[in-house]
């Protein structure tokens, strides 16, 4: 297993793990976008490829295995003082901005995935400890991300490595189709270095 930074090129898998982090919640963003005769995927890959913005290669990390992408973390710095919710934020979107506000200039990892061909194999927790050096090398004291009720192999490994619920908002869905009902906000102190 080896973990290096993401590349450009590496758009396409990031759309996968970014899109399967959220339950397919970009996905369904990216087709409102891009409208019925739009290519949803395309609008996420030429939003993986960008230099700057969140979403973009620089803040993710993918898992090798054998030479096969297997994994992806994402994360970037949490705004030191979150300002208000733009009231023409989409409603789907308003709760995890106000999760995300909780833990103000924390490292925020917003995506951990793993293609199910090679879960249950280590690489979740590899690349969470990896996050965790990462927010300590960039001088945070704390890590924070966001999981939905579902993804219950992903709350166990959270758990185990020592994050703790902090808070809860319910899931908007509108036209969204997902089974979860809440998003549940983990910290974990880190030891910036």
């Amino acid at each position: 297993m080896d973990i290096r930074k993401a590349r450009a090129s590496d758009a396409a898998h990031l759309v996968r793990f970014i899109n399967m982090a959220a339950d397919d919640l970009p996905l369904h963003f990216w087709r409102k976008t891009v409208g019925p005769e739009g290519d949803p995927w395309a609008l996420g890959q030429e939003r993986a490829a960008r230099e700057t913005g969140n979403f973009s290669y620089r803040n993710a990390w993918l898992t090798e295995v054998d030479g096969a992408v297997a994994a992806c973390l994402l994360g970037y710095a949490a705004e030191a003082e979150p300002g208000p919710i733009d009231p023409d934020t989409p409603p789907i979107f308003v709760p995890l901005l106000e999760l995300e506000a909780l833990a103000p200039g924390s490292w925020y990892l917003n995506v951990l995935a793993t293609y199910e061909a090679f879960r249950g194999k280590g690489l979740g927790s590899a690349l969470l400890t990896h996050a965790e050096e990462i927010a300590a090398a960039a001088g945070h004291d704390t890590i924070s991300l966001i999981a939905e009720d579902t993804h219950l192999d992903a709350l166990r490994l959270y758990s185990a490595k020592g994050y703790r619920q902090v808070a809860r908002r319910p899931v908007v869905k509108g036209d969204w189709d997902v089974d979860a009902s809440e998003w549940i906000f983990f910290t974990k102190p880190v030891r910036a270095t």
